[in-house]
């Protein structure tokens, strides 16, 4: 065991500060336990951190691996009356089943008590590490399925031996891969994604959250990035799929967006188009738009996967001339959720015979040449006020579907690399087996320690990669690129057309 990964480990529990309030719930025996909480957590980061699944077994087995001293330093190794006493299984299994006792709630719902997920928060924070604490407020937020190691009840309501789990629905994006159901949890992951144009940051998971499948984990996830806010981690771009977005506002858009978080989504097919009128002003796709807009631009759509460079172009230039009619954005959010739009020919994006000082702008700009014959509140104020509850669902930092959004949209692959790596073969694939303890309690504490293993994965491979970049630019040659040239049937064609038969 190298002493660099154990220091590590030891430094990441003690700075996440949990193992003294767990000591403090355990109940006092007859006679003190050998191992404390504290050294049980070391011992599992050790045992994930060598690829091996999360038993008991083989946390016992990495802890007297360790070297002589560091057994006896961590309580692994005692003198006892007859001599040195090693660390025993029954032991391992005894704090970790008191751990799991005395964070369990005393009726089950399927959500973490608020000291276990704090628990797990701590744990996740400390993995972090003040060098990366700061380097970005941008998450990218997407959950995975978990399953038990449980069999399911045969019929519904019928006996298992983890009855916290629950059936699931996953899907899957891949080619060939079909809807299912799974018995298991819903795990929620908030994954660190660089700024807008801002330099390369470590893709650190800093929240998690592990529920039933049965609760909706959209809106059990808020709860979580509140808190976050309140310890002093402020909250910046939010990417989310349509899975989070077409939830109901009150569920995941607005308590965010109270929070300061600026949202960057997909929208559902059912949330996009028109959505109403606000003071005379078009509501579409989460924007304000001047209700003289053609007709012919809210045709506009997302474009599809394996787009041309000429479509790719053409799109832009369709969203860019949209964008001419949609109404500028003044300020953020005051503290009651209003905000202040102005009229686009009166902020120079358009001209409009109804602003005369809108006519002077070049004939570059587009022009509204039928104005309403009675003007609406929009087209009479130089600015209206947008209470909460206009495009409350879909309303977020760049108009859908433009170029800017999809630059900025495109950081959420972050978390699909996220859910990836923690189902990873070559490392800890958390899949059935994986971990044979059932209940809601001891698979949160297996994944919290799993994601605080996998963070440090990622710091040492994000190290290794700006490493090589400093060096290769000291020698004058361009950083290693991550994107892979793309090789489509015509160019396989074309290398294969003159080979030998």
């Amino acid at each position: 065991m190298k002493e660099d990964t154990l220091a590590t480990y030891e430094r990441i529990v003690d700075a996440s500060g949990v193992a003294p309030p767990l000591e403090a719930l355990l109940p006092i025996g007859v006679r003190p336990r050998q191992l404390s909480v504290r050294t049980m957590l070391v011992g599992i980061f050790l045992a994930l951190s060598d690829g091996r699944p999360a038993h008991l077994s083989r946390v016992h087995a990495a802890l007297v691996g360790l070297d002589v001293e560091d057994e006896r330093r961590l309580g692994v190794m005692v003198k006892w009356r007859n001599g040195p006493h090693p660390l025993s299984y029954r032991q391992v299994e005894r704090t970790f089943g008191l751990v799991a006792a005395a964070l369990k709630k005393e009726r089950a719902d399927s959500m973490p008590t608020d000291v276990l997920q704090g628990l797990a928060d701590d744990l996740v924070e400390a993995s972090i590490g003040a060098e990366h604490d700061e380097a970005t407020r941008s998450l990218a937020i997407d959950w995975t399925d978990v399953e038990s190691f449980a069999r399911p009840p045969r019929e519904e309501g019928g006996p298992t031996a983890d009855p916290e789990a629950s059936w699931g629905h996953r899907r899957g994006n891949g080619p060939g891969q079909r809807d299912e159901l799974f018995y298991g949890f819903y795990f929620g992951l908030a994954t660190m994604v660089c700024e807008e144009r801002g330099p390369a940051v470590p893709e650190l998971v800093r929240r998690a959250l592990l529920t039933s499948c049965h609760v909706d984990p959209v809106p059990a996830f808020v709860p979580v990035l509140e808190n976050m806010v309140d310890t002093g981690v402020p909250l910046g771009d939010v990417l989310n799929d349509s899975g989070y977005s077409h939830r109901i506002p009150e569920h995941w858009a607005l308590p965010l967006r109270a929070r300061g978080a600026n949202l960057v989504m997909d929208l559902h097919p059912h949330d996009r188009g028109h959505q109403g009128t606000f003071e005379g002003a078009i509501c579409w796709n989460g924007a304000l738009y001047c209700p003289s807009t053609p007709v012919g631009l809210f045709a506009l759509e997302p474009l599809g996967r394996g787009a041309s460079p000429e479509e790719l172009a053409a799109h832009d230039a369709r969203s860019a001339e949209l964008d001419r009619y949609r109404f500028s954005v003044l300020n953020a959010d005051d503290a009651d959720g209003h905000h202040r739009v102005m009229c686009p020919a009166a902020a120079g994006k358009l001209r409009c015979p109804k602003r005369p000082e809108s006519m002077t702008l070049a004939r570059t700009r587009p022009e509204i040449l039928e104005p309403p014959e009675h003007p609406p509140v929009c087209c009479t104020q130089v600015s209206i006020t947008v209470p909460p509850s206009v495009n409350a669902k879909t309303r977020q930092k760049h108009s859908y579907p433009s170029q800017a959004h999809r630059l900025s949209y495109g950081r959420r692959s972050a978390a699909e690399r996220a859910n990836a790596t923690i189902k990873d073969p070559a490392s800890n694939d958390v899949a059935p087996g994986w971990c044979r303890l059932m209940g809601l309690v001891p698979m949160t504490l297996m994944l919290s320690c799993m994601i605080v293993v996998r963070n440090q994965r990622v710091l040492a491979s994000f190290a290794a990669r700006q490493a090589d970049n400093e060096r290769r630019l000291a020698q004058g040659l361009a950083p290693r690129t991550r994107r892979r040239p793309r090789k489509t049937i015509a160019d396989l064609v074309g290398a294969t057309a003159n080979a030998p038969p």
